[in-house]
């Protein structure tokens, strides 16, 4: 199956060719820049759906460009759930071990995709999954069983509420985190409860409260169980607010802590789980929080960041963001030419979410105050490739 970005590809090159204009006439008709469009069409450059929109406006297309940015239905997902309604009624009773089993491993494999996949990809899964534990409620089990299946459902609510955070779907997210919440406490799921607090954290981080993100990593923290990954990344958290706030020794006493925390700890066998402590996460963690506070270290680290991400090849969204990490680095060196450059590549990648978006702006504002000549091509392709709330 072919990728969105190559379905929008080929149907956009269709309908210019079919209307008969050239790439700088439907550059004027959506008020784009025409290497955008030449660069759309070659799949240079990956769409989103704000663009889609506008060039289905200005081809009077009628959301064929905006269709082919949808999400197919995922089949392998929709059979696994299929497969495990199958079992359970073969079973002797409504809900089994097994039933719970194969809930569980589909719970983690949606946890693993969050690496890979944009957010509007991978929420459409994470509803079915989540919908599907809801019919489950109602079952014959035992005590135990439904306590399990609660912890099931708390895990797959709290990545739901991350997706809808990413998105900017602020009534939603708050809904599910509140749920993940919920069901936490009914469960006593310590480190489920933590993460819901650090996820929260990390929201309001994102919109600028800074004090509000302090006081809720510090509870996580007060609540997660010291050997799970909700203690690291709770500390990391605190780590980065403390940066927005510009309290340059808090930063460095909690990054030390954090490394104290780490330290000791195994590789997990899937280090892409958004829910299990990876030592390449704190990595970005650090360049992330020296990058705020203006260190001068934020340089080195952030490209070592890189560079063991682009080894791993498996973390997209980590990387745009180390770059953006990188940008600010090197604007606080006075190499502004080089951070466009890097701050192109990130937004170009089209993993920059909506929720991370203002680290673009960040980066963007910078290059901009400088008044180097690589600013107004920035500011175009920001312009082009800015993801909207709710895509």
């Amino acid at each position: 199956m072919t990728d969105p970005s190559s379905r929008f590809a080929t149907e956009l090159r269709r309908l210019r060719t079919q209307r008969g204009l050239s790439y700088r006439a439907l550059a004027q008709r959506a008020n784009q820049g025409k290497s955008y469009i030449e660069d759309l069409e070659k799949g240079r450059k990956p769409p989103n759906p704000a663009v889609a929109a506008n060039l289905d406006k200005a081809l009077d297309a009628h959301e064929r460009l905006a269709a082919t940015l949808r999400p197919a239905i995922d089949h392998g997902a929709e059979a696994e759930l299929e497969a495990i309604e199958l079992a359970r009624r073969v079973s002797a009773s409504d809900m089994s071990t097994d039933t719970l089993d194969r809930l569980e491993h589909a719970a983690d494999a949606v946890a693993m995709a969050y690496a890979t996949n944009t957010p509007d990809q991978l929420l459409p899964r994470v509803r079915r999954l989540l919908d599907y534990v809801g019919t489950l409620l109602d079952s014959r089990k035992t005590l135990a069983q439904h306590q399990r299946l609660l912890a099931i459902g708390g895990w797959v609510a709290l990545l739901r509420a991350t997706l809808h955070i990413d998105l900017r779907h602020g009534a939603a997210a708050e809904a599910y985190l509140r749920i993940a919440a919920q069901l936490a406490d009914q469960t006593g799921q310590r480190e489920l409860a933590a993460w819901c607090l650090e996820t929260k954290a990390w929201e309001v981080l994102t919109s600028g409260d800074y004090r509000e993100a302090l006081t809720l990593s510090r509870h996580a923290q007060a609540l997660a169980p010291l050997d799970g990954s909700a203690m690291v990344q709770a500390t990391a958290q605190e780590g980065r607010a403390w940066a927005r706030l510009g309290d340059r020794p808090e930063t460095g006493r909690v990054l030390v802590r954090m490394e104290r925390l780490a330290e000791h700890r195994d590789q997990p066998t899937h280090p892409e789980h958004h829910y299990q402590y990876d030592p390449a996460k704190a990595h970005s963690y650090v360049a992330t929080t020296l990058a705020w506070a203006g260190d001068p270290a934020a340089e080195t680290v952030a490209r070592e960041v890189i560079t063991e991400l682009q080894a791993d090849g498996a973390r997209p969204r980590r990387i745009a963001s180390a770059r953006l990490d990188l940008g600010l680095a090197l604007l606080s060196a006075r190499k502004p030419d080089e951070a466009a450059a890097e701050a192109r590549t990130a937004i170009t990648s089209g993993r920059i979410v909506a929720s991370n978006w203002w680290r673009a702006a960040e980066v963007i504002a910078g290059v901009r105050r400088t008044g180097i000549a690589e600013a107004d091509d920035l500011d175009q392709i920001a312009k082009d490739c800015r993801p909207h709330p709710g895509s």
